[in-house]
């Protein structure tokens, strides 16, 4: 019995393997990793495409993809093509970045992509669902030395900062914002760590509600955050705010850099009013407050991505978009498609029809247009030749008529039969 069963799934095993090999080489895909050993933070690029020894009859469709642990972003589809011995394939490439926030690996998943493709030997498209094959992306440990919240891969940063109100002359009870900037190319603002504040004696800090966008192209992808910080002044006398460094690791030269905002001393004056201070004291602390529950309330109802904010901007830019293509743009389309349907059934589309033709020196074609043409003239007699001695030049042959000898011809014919020549659609008459 047990002998029976091992030869039984040998068999279905070759059956399943034969079945895979045809499958293999008529339609299969890829997956590509580059590079599969990296850091937090560091961009993966993942290259998946998908192969056919005949063609695509309609367009690719590859389904959503959630890598655990990573933030991943699309770029781009491509068409390509592929030589194998001798042999081209047809091919359609997706583009993606993955960017791994965790200290685990990571796995970029299987993925079921929707393709349509004939058999071999036949035109008919036929649907078809095939799998990538999973890929392990391995994590490093961040170098020693650096600090997991200071952490960040980008091959080039900017910084800057800036103050809110006038540094020289500030007073008791004064409040002053400090904004940092940073941007970062090859990156997500997801991954760009907060700047940590120092406390600072006889001051008070205040978050203010922290900005951050991301700018993506068919190839690139870039990060920007702004970090806000307001200070409330206590206390009279000399205020020092040490020089802050970023830093950050570059992935190009495998090394870390580091930028360095000067230290700024503010003079604190005094101010006799100094029964406002608890109310400015109130006054930001229920600011702060709100910053805070309008970054949870984001962080709580975003869907797919977008905030609140950014689904109310697009959903209206959706209905006014609507209203202009129902409004104006849709008429207008529906104007140029009458416009254009009469124009495929008039003379003037056959006529320029068997230019055309004749341009082309075929004269089995153009000589079927010409008298196609000639089927839509109001003549006496539907021939070349009474056409010719009619409006023409009787001394040429039909094979001598040139371009602009057809020009003149139909010109004459239009000014005899009162047709007007005014359209506006392109016609070479002149």
């Amino acid at each position: 019995m047990v002998r029976w069963l091992k030869t039984y799934g040998m068999f279905v095993a070759m059956i399943v393997v034969s079945f895979s090999g045809w499958s293999q080489r008529h339609l299969w895909t890829e997956v590509q990793v580059k590079p599969s050993y990296v850091y937090i933070g560091q961009p993966v690029e993942v290259t998946v495409s998908v192969f056919t020894s005949t063609w695509f009859t309609q367009g690719v469709h590859v389904q959503n993809i959630q890598v655990n642990d990573a933030f991943t972003v699309y770029f781009r589809s491509l068409s390509t093509s592929k030589v194998i011995k001798g042999k081209t394939y047809a091919g359609v490439q997706f583009f993606y970045n993955v960017f791994p926030y965790s200290d685990e690996d990571i796995v970029f998943p299987a993925l079921e992509i929707e393709v349509e493709t004939p058999d071999a030997g036949d035109y008919k498209g036929v649907k078809r669902k095939v799998r990538t094959t999973p890929r392990k992306i391995r994590i490093k440990p961040i170098p020693p030395g650096i600090q997991s919240e200071d952490w960040l891969v980008t091959h080039q940063m900017t910084v800057r900062d800036y103050w809110s109100g006038d540094l020289k002359n500030v007073k008791v009870g004064d409040v002053i914002e400090r904004s940092i900037y940073r941007e970062a190319a090859g990156t997500v603002s997801e991954l760009i760590p907060p700047i940590v504040w120092d406390s600072l004696d006889g001051v008070s800090l205040y978050p203010d509600r922290m900005s951050a966008q991301n700018h993506k192209s068919k190839t690139a992808i870039s990060a920007e955050r702004t970090d806000r910080m307001r200070y409330l002044f206590e206390k009279e006398g000399e205020v020092v705010f040490p020089e802050m460094e970023v830093m950050w690791w570059n992935p190009r030269y495998k090394k870390i850099y580091k930028r360095t905002l000067k230290e700024v001393v503010v003079y604190v004056n005094p101010n006799p009013d100094l029964g406002m201070l608890e109310s400015i004291k109130d006054s930001l602390n229920i600011a702060q407050a709100q910053a805070r529950e309008d970054e949870i309330a984001d962080k709580e109802f975003s869907f797919w991505g977008l905030t609140i904010k950014e689904w109310s901007v697009l959903i209206l830019a959706l209905i006014v978009g609507g209203y202009v293509l129902k409004k104006w743009i849709w008429p207008l389309i529906m104007w140029a498609r009458g416009k254009y349907l009469k124009y495929r059934v008039s003379e003037r589309y056959y006529f320029n029809q068997f230019l055309v033709r004749k341009w082309s020196g075929n004269s089995d074609h153009w000589k079927t247009a010409l008298y196609r043409w000639i089927d839509e003239l109001e003549v006496i007699e539907p021939s070349v030749k009474y056409l010719i001695e009619t409006y023409g030049n009787p001394d040429k042959s039909i094979e001598t008529y040139g371009i602009q000898d057809w020009l003149r011809l139909r010109k004459r014919y239009l000014r005899r039969n009162q047709k007007s020549t005014h359209s506006n659609w392109m016609n070479p008459t002149g």
